[in-house]
């Protein structure tokens, strides 16, 4: 197991690697996404294009077993900007944490630990944020799809240092595996102070 650090259009190489390993994770509960691989490499070229974003990528050989992204908030879309403008945030103070990805049989090793710690000080180097965010699909307990073993990652996340947002809240539209359509999902922010 290694971690490698890219930017930018450097990811390139690695982003049908990155799409597929999108695809899998996030058919999981609770974002339950039915994408495309056609989706997955457009909405990584956001990324791709920023040339302050980071991609922490988590290999087994040369396997993408996990991957983290971030990007300044500024380079991010609409749907991510508007609600901080809305309620007084200065977007250009805030790095946005897009993803974390791990494959189930990695998980409990410290990778998602290493993730939110590479991201944070990749962001204090940059010297301009004054804090770091993401945000989260917000389901109902009683969701049909909700395994009776699912343990949200709020604990994991307050322990990173993160707080509950819910007045921060947008929109994105994505296919559920039981939807013949897109349909809007709700998602509200989590953010940490970062500490100089």
């Amino acid at each position: 197991m290694h971690i490698r650090l890219l930017h930018g259009p450097a990811i390139a190489p690695h982003i049908g690697n990155l799409a597929r390993l999108r695809l899998t994770v996030f058919r999981e509960f609770p974002y339950l996404y039915n994408g495309t691989l056609e989706y997955e490499a457009e909405y990584l070229a956001t990324y791709a294009e920023s040339p302050e974003s980071l991609f922490v990528l988590a290999l087994d050989g040369e396997r993408v077993v996990g991957a983290s992204t971030g990007l300044p908030l500024v380079d991010e879309t609409e749907e991510f900007l508007q609600p901080f403008r809305e309620q007084g945030w200065d977007p250009s103070r805030i790095f946005y944490f897009g993803e974390s990805v791990l494959l189930p049989e990695y998980r409990g090793t410290g990778l998602g630990v290493r993730f939110f710690a590479e991201r944070e000080a990749y962001a204090r180097r940059l010297g301009r944020f004054e804090h770091c965010a993401f945000c989260a699909v917000e389901r109902p307990l009683d969701h049909p799809r909700r395994p009776l073993d699912y343990q949200p990652l709020n604990e994991f996340w307050q322990r990173r240092g993160y707080r509950h947002y819910p007045q921060l809240r947008t929109e994105y539209h994505w296919r559920d595996l039981d939807e013949a359509q897109e349909s809007a999902k709700p998602m509200s922010f989590w953010l940490k102070e970062l500490a100089p």
